[in-house]
């Protein structure tokens, strides 16, 4: 092939992947974008403080927020303590049935939410945490954790071996190693996995549904559905039901943005390995 036939190529198939990037981001803002004009039809940016300082069937949205935020933080440090101690075990430490007992953990990718719904139940009455933000997180982590310990693991095993014998040397325990040498080496993969985790929580509607039962608990996801039940069929009301949707969407767009560097860092972790 010619030089300029190269060229030509190169130029060709920069071509097909802009117009390919500019059509997926045209779908996927496009219901953003209608939601957003749909929000300020009627009422304009007022409907934003309408939705923000009101209550709908007792239920506030910053209240709403709150409550998610908390539950999403106690999710995510759940999350990533657990998956990072297992990670660690996992990638760094010799015992019999280590590969076995860590496929038997990733076989627990393929239990959905609905299947432990009665366990779930039954467990949170036992320790009395109904209507309790830990009673949330608890279950959101459980079915999280396969997850954190295969992201983690794929991490870890990209961890020079020669930085942990280096420690041993230094007659530094594995209590020792974990925290001053494995979880700074870990902090992009754990950024992602705490991102991750408080997206998931902010987007849960079951199990809060089923272990909150005082509106004044109620999450933001929850909300939605409150506040279309709340709202009326007029124009006005539609208007500020779209500009609750947009606030809803906000803290995973800003979580995602803000993370962006550290998320695309841990999601090709493990991709390579020496």
């Amino acid at each position: 092939m010619t030089p300029l036939a190269r060229l030509r190529q190169r130029r060709r198939d920069n071509v097909i992947v802009y117009v390919t990037l500019i059509i997926g981001a045209a779908l996927w803002a496009f219901p953003l974008i209608t939601a957003v004009r749909a929000s300020v039809a009627y009422g304009g940016f007022g409907n934003y403080l309408t939705v923000l300082s009101g209550k709908f069937n007792g239920v506030g949205l910053v209240r709403a927020f709150g409550n998610s935020l908390v539950i999403a933080i106690l999710h995510a440090l759940l999350v990533c303590a657990v998956g990072a101690m297992a990670a660690y075990g996992f990638a760094k430490l010799r015992f019999p049935g280590r590969e076995t007992l860590y496929y038997l953990v990733l076989i627990f990718l393929a239990v959905p939410a609905v299947a432990v719904i009665v366990p779930v139940y039954w467990i949170t009455g036992q320790l009395g945490l109904f209507n309790s933000p830990l009673g949330v997180a608890l279950p959101e982590a459980a079915l999280t954790l396969p997850f954190a310990v295969l992201l983690l693991r794929n991490y870890a095993d990209g961890i020079p071996n020669d930085l942990i014998e280096a420690a041993r040397i230094d007659r530094a325990g594995h209590a020792r190693i974990f925290w001053h040498v494995f979880l700074p080496l870990s902090r992009p993969a754990l950024v992602n996995l705490g991102a991750l985790c408080v997206m998931w929580s902010l987007q849960d509607f079951l199990f809060p549904s089923m272990i909150l039962k005082r509106a004044e608990l109620s999450t933001a996801a929850q909300a939605v559905q409150t506040i279309q039940s709340a709202f009326g069929p007029t124009p006005e009301q539609t208007s500020q039901y779209f500009a609750a949707l947009v606030l809803l969407a906000v803290p995973a767009v800003v979580l995602v943005v803000g993370g962006l560097k550290f998320i695309t860092q841990g999601i090709t972790a493990g991709g390579v390995k020496e």
